[in-house]
């Protein structure tokens, strides 16, 4: 499978965790990731994100910049969604088969900061 971003091979990882073995796979070049869906909700709950995501945040976010991004399994557009929790973390998912976070992106997903919950309490607020 070739990387969304940079079309460079993605390489297939495995972790253990206690809900069992999650495959997800990175790019080999940008460092970028591909989870099938449920993977990253998975690894989010269990594993140190630093010890997973170790590509350059920078480069992530070069990347985030580009568009019309195709899934890597079936070739369809994806839709650049943003995590409800944490607006601005924007990454690709295809609906039927996963999503795709540039590097430093999964890492800033599974920290969820104090600034992240009280934007999302002020959000709240504001919308009663």
């Amino acid at each position: 499978m070739d990387c969304p971003k940079c079309e460079a091979e993605m390489t297939e990882r495995s972790l253990r965790t206690l809900q069992g073995k999650v495959v997800y796979d990175q790019c080999s070049s940008c460092h970028g990731f591909w989870f099938d869906t449920g993977e990253a909700e998975k690894l989010k709950d269990t594993w140190r994100p630093d010890f997973i995501d170790h590509g350059d945040p920078k480069k992530g976010k070069e990347l985030n910049q580009v568009r019309d991004v195709n899934c890597p399994r079936c070739g369809k557009k994806m839709d650049e969604i943003a995590d409800p929790k944490q607006p601005h973390i924007q990454f690709e998912t295809c609906t039927e088969h996963g999503m795709f976070m540039d590097a430093g992106e999964f890492r800033d997903y599974k920290n969820e900061t104090l600034t992240d919950i009280f934007k999302s309490a002020v959000a709240l607020i504001r919308g009663k």
